[in-house]
């Protein structure tokens, strides 16, 4: 209870220090070493006369000065954005120093929005009114991007038997529902422009040790200098966009607090857009949030050591009704084990004639398994309804399994037949 209210005083007094700035718009830019800081002087008054200095206000900065330095050079300009805490602050901020006249409106600015159909129910809720604020603005393009049907998480596991992922041989969630697709519907895009993109991404430095492996490798890469962003001029094993698109990651030095102090305390100002993302903050468990609980952004994650956000969610008023999507991570491990698994028998031999490794290995899931998992989540899907309903929310109901979905996974050739 102390943690609590010593974090609910640190909320006040962020308001009512943003309250101050907004009477003293006198700060501006110090003079700095990075590029382009001689050349923003006029739209840091902008900035800061509209009331944005921030507590962290040198990420902010640099987050500017990241993007003047790269956003002329390419002729579009698009945001990658999955509806999570980062690609959401990078999102809104983009727009409001758009809107500021700190960044030149592009022509068009595409927002690609990665519907995995796996969102914790607030994030999507939030997701859903961010895009319809971004459709009044002319300059956007929203484009909703989703995987083919039959490589959905719902269909992939209960229409064709495959597993559900875990961390140590079974990996395929993320590049499956959310990379190969965005990628697809980035190379449509450029199909139809000239020149190259400029792809801003929400990607952030303390979000995993794999991810931090990875930008410290490439951190010089293509030009880039530290202070600049994470920027990648290809990316790499993307079929029709190899050369034609560079990712930017302007947030790459924020803290998970300063992504707080945006979406919980800034966004939601009418001064920086109106956004509705305090919720965001709120389902991540707010100020008492750590790094490792605002990772996960799926309902259940199997690949979670801890479900530690929709814990916190079914604790939140208004989202208690969504406590039955708890009962998804057990029959995610139930069907991981081996009864309800199809095995090799007997023994295998590769072409050259050698008997394979590992034989007897387990494969997909058997088909009364298929079927009883479907109607257990199935059944937890009615009953986050009911009380939506109840509740007098329907809107905040949940389809983990659309009708389309639930009539391929039962279709003879694909799923169970659930007819008997």
């Amino acid at each position: 209870m102390v943690g609590r209210r010593t974090n609910r005083r640190r909320l006040a007094d962020r308001r009512r220090s943003a309250r101050r700035y907004r009477r003293d718009p006198v700060a501006r830019f110090d003079d700095r070493n990075w590029p382009g800081a001689g050349t923003i002087m006029v739209a840091t008054d902008n900035l800061f006369a509209r009331g944005v200095r921030m507590l962290h206000e040198e990420a902010i900065e640099l987050t500017l000065a990241s993007l003047l330095v790269y956003w002329d050079r390419h002729e579009h300009v698009a945001i990658a954005w999955s509806g999570g805490k980062d690609s959401t602050a990078v999102l809104t901020l983009t727009v409001h120093m758009i809107e500021a006249g700190m960044l030149r409106r592009p022509t068009r600015l595409y927002v690609l929005y990665a519907d995995t159909r796996q969102e914790l129910p607030p994030i999507q809720a939030s997701a859903e009114l961010i895009i319809a604020m971004l459709r009044r603005y002319d300059w956007i393009e929203v484009i909703v991007v989703r995987a083919p049907i039959e490589k959905r998480f719902m269909p992939y596991i209960l229409g064709r038997g495959v597993p559900p992922p875990n961390n140590n041989t079974l990996r395929w969630c993320t590049r499956q529902i959310k990379v190969d697709p965005m990628a697809a519907a980035m190379a449509v895009v450029l199909e139809r422009l000239p020149g190259t993109l400029l792809t801003i991404t929400g990607v952030r430095e303390g979000e995993s040790a794999r991810r931090d492996g990875r930008i410290a490798m490439s951190c010089s890469k293509d030009g880039a200098e530290c202070g600049q962003g994470w920027y990648q001029q290809v990316l790499p094993n993307a079929k029709g966009i190899r050369g034609r698109t560079a990712t930017l990651a302007p947030i790459l030095h924020w803290r998970v607090c300063i992504v707080w102090d945006w979406l919980k305390v800034f966004a939601p100002q009418a001064e920086f857009g109106g956004w509705p993302t305090a919720i965001l903050a709120d389902a991540y468990g707010g100020d008492d949030a750590t790094e490792i609980n605002a990772r996960t952004g799926c309902v259940a994650c199997p690949l979670a050591a801890e479900d530690t956000a929709l814990r916190v969610i079914c604790d939140i008023d208004g989202w208690q009704h969504i406590s039955p999507l708890q009962e998804l991570r057990p029959i995610y491990r139930w069907m991981r084990e081996p009864a309800q698994r199809l095995r090799k028998s007997g023994v295998e031999r590769l072409k050259s004639g050698a008997i394979a490794k590992n034989p007897q290995r387990m494969g997909p899931l058997t088909l009364e398994a298929r079927g009883a998992a479907l109607e257990r989540i199935l059944d937890i899907q009615r009953r986050v309804c009911a009380g939506a309903a109840h509740a007098g929310r329907p809107e905040r109901g949940i389809d983990l399994i659309n009708a389309e979905e639930e009539a391929l996974i039962s279709h003879p050739d694909h799923g169970p037949d659930l007819s008997r």
